[in-house]
């Protein structure tokens, strides 16, 4: 027995003759069943997964998964896998990106191996430094001779240690960033869609002010909340938002406040609070609040209300047309008997889908809103002017009529000229109809023109990632929203420079005016809706502090300054709705007093807002410490506002990790 133990263990050591023929058939054997296996010979079929929801990651794991479960791959490959180890192909999309995936130990591999995309898909644009890609029955015939090379025992560790590489330029989504290891997806652009053109109206930071050269402080009031969701709807997404969509006084704006009402037959009460500054104890908060006044609900007048919905082929996704239709749904429970309601609809041509309607009449009213299909170009300009022709034709002495736009955002065809658009809605808002915006979905969101349309149509932008958010702005805000109290708002702070040595606005930096400006009702600036509040904060650094960021002049300033315990001199002035010149509210800014959880909570939101764009004006305070400050000021929080809002900045401190 054992000789023959020793002469089984003796043939075993004699390598037998390579068969060239043999060892090339199996290859190209198994290079075809290969190339045949990754094809479908069915059509592919779209993916339902919400593109927000359905993120990289997932599709990595899912092709991932498949690729493993082919048996007849494994079998075919008996000789190749020996010879190529570990191949991976997959489908490229311009907005994927697959990450280093190394071999088992004992793999072996000849070099990073590089693959084209199928015919069917469209070719991948050329990017600098990218690596041409070949399929792997290229690879194999231009690299059979590497085959050679594996006889080598001492070429095997080395090979077993080589990565197949599969990467594809992110066209769409340039910002957007693979983590680390444990598979976090970090973004500072929202990657939704692969063609992302979202543009947002944000302009770059306030500067520090020295006030001796700069005393005065002149902005338009925003109550706009559509940055808040639009950074929340990122986060939830599971990336960080593009800091351009971060509007740092619309965050602030976006919670609901119980700031001290105006008395008596006022429209505004100023209310300004000064505390220390959460992120450097050697300045001071200066937070002002602004509260509208509430008529009575019931003594609103009536209201003509035109929906001015996009239809475009754009809006053909669940958190786009179904959503918007959703919505509006909920607005019908707040208008009243003496109410109307048209719809019109806006795609490669516009079209009146709803002729004026009495807002009682919720089944004429919902059988339009759930006939609209999306589909065809964006024809926005035509469809603005159709909107405004049926409020024109609605309009009546007394009444309030309002064009209310609900689209993604997408004005591709139509007015060219954003210049002669804005003209257009401008000179409309004369004539008493004011136009809001509502934002829907990702990936094409123009928000830029959005916020312009807005602005110049006298109305509000929102943007509405979910139902519960539209309850928020077309149940809650809706009196707010389309019953002003006051047109052309305006602030300006005049500081005292004996107590203030330089001072800076946070947020606001899109409605920043000229100081003459105020005084000129020529100048448009922004409106504030029945019961609405509006906030500002400043951050302000007293003379001789350590935190000053400049330096005195050599030569001092012109006029000394005036001995005085307050800190600024507050102005506020506006229209009333109907009346052509202004009225002006002064009060002074004095120090004193204790910030209540409102102030407080503004304060962490303005925290978390300067966190996101990254600014240079936080020191070594961060999430840790605006989470806390959130936390602590919650206060009530009746709808849960606030508890989502120290959510989200946990989401985004996880993904700053």
């Amino acid at each position: 027995m054992t000789n023959d133990l020793d002469a089984l263990k003796a043939a075993l050591r004699v390598t037998p003759a390579p068969n060239a023929a043999v060892k090339d058939a199996a290859l190209k054997l198994a290079m075809e069943n290969f190339d045949r296996l990754q094809g479908s010979t069915t059509a592919p079929r779209p993916n339902p997964e919400d593109p927000q929801k359905a993120g990289l990651w997932n599709r990595i794991y899912a092709m991932l998964n498949a690729l493993r479960t082919k048996p007849a791959l494994a079998a075919s490959t008996s000789v190749a896998a020996l010879c190529l180890g570990l191949v991976v192909m997959m489908p490229l999309t311009q907005t994927q990106t697959v990450t280093t995936v190394t071999p088992p130990t004992d793999a072996v591999v000849s070099d990073a191996i590089l693959m084209k995309p199928s015919p069917t898909i469209a070719p991948i644009p050329e990017a600098s430094g990218a690596a041409t890609a070949r399929s792997a029955t290229e690879f194999a015939e231009a690299d059979n001779s590497r085959v050679e090379a594996l006889a080598d025992p001492e070429s095997l560790d080395t090979m077993a240690e080589a990565t197949i590489s599969v990467e594809a330029p992110m066209a769409a989504s340039p910002k957007m960033a693979l983590a680390d290891a444990e598979g976090s997806l970090v973004s500072d652009a929202a990657p939704f869609g692969t063609e992302n053109s979202e543009a947002f109206a944000t302009g770059p930071a306030n500067p520090v002010y020295v006030t001796a050269e700069n005393p005065v402080s002149t902005f338009s009031i925003d109550v706009d909340t559509a940055s808040y969701a639009t950074v929340r709807s990122s986060l939830n997404a599971g990336f960080l938002p593009d800091p351009t969509s971060v509007r740092i006084e619309e965050m602030i704006n976006y919670f609901p406040y119980a700031y001290p009402v105006p008395q008596r037959d006022a429209a505004f009460h100023p209310t300004v609070t000064v505390m220390p500054t959460p992120w450097n104890a050697n300045t001071s908060l200066v937070h002002v609040a602004i509260q509208g006044a509430m008529p009575a609900i019931a003594d609103r007048p009536p209201l003509n209300l035109v929906f001015l919905i996009d239809t475009s082929g754009s809006m053909d996704e669940p958190n786009k047309l179904p959503l918007l239709v959703q919505s509006l749904s909920l607005l019908q429970g707040q208008l009243h008997e003496y109410d109307q309601v048209a719809i019109v609809a806006y795609a490669g041509s516009a079209g009146q889908v709803l002729a004026p309607t009495k807002a009682t009449d919720q089944t004429a009213i919902m059988g339009a809103l759930n006939q609209l299909a999306a589909g065809g170009s964006t024809a926005g300009a035509q469809g603005l002017e159709l909107a405004y022709q049926t409020a024109e034709a609605m309009a009546a002495p007394g009444e309030v009529t309002r064009v209310l736009l609900a689209t993604d955002g997408d004005f591709n065809v139509g007015i060219d000229d954003p210049e002669a658009l804005k003209t257009y809605i401008a000179g409309k808002r004369e004539t008493g109809i004011y136009l809001s915006v509502l934002g829907f979905g990702r990936g094409n969101l123009d928000d830029a023109t959005m916020q312009a349309l807005a602005q110049n149509g006298n109305g509000t932008a929102a943007y509405i990632d979910t139902l519960s958010e539209a309850r928020k702005v077309l149940v809650d805000q809706l009196t707010g929203a389309l019953f002003p109290i006051a047109d052309n708002v305006k602030i300006q702070i005049e500081w005292n420079p004996a107590q203030v040595a330089e001072y800076r606005l946070i947020g606001y930096e899109t409605r920043t005016l000229r100081r003459e400006d105020f005084n000129n009702d020529a100048v448009d600036a922004g409106d504030i809706g029945a019961g609405t509040a509006v906030t500002a904060i400043y951050e302000v650094t007293a003379p001789n502090s350590p935190a000053l960021r400049n330096d005195p002049l050599r030569y001092g300033t012109a006029e000394p300054a005036i001995s005085t315990p307050e800190l600024g001199f507050l102005r506020l002035r506006s229209v009333a709705p109907g009346a052509t010149a202004s009225t002006l509210l002064e009060t002074p800014i004095l120090t004193g007093g204790q910030a209540n959880n409102d102030a407080r909570f503004a304060a962490a939101i303005a925290g978390f807002g300067q966190l996101l764009t990254g600014s240079v004006y936080l020191g070594d305070w961060g999430w840790d410490q605006a989470i806390d400050l959130g936390l602590a000021a919650r206060g009530a929080d009746e709808f849960g506002y606030r508890i989502e809002a120290v959510n989200l900045m946990r989401a985004a401190k996880a993904l700053n990790q």
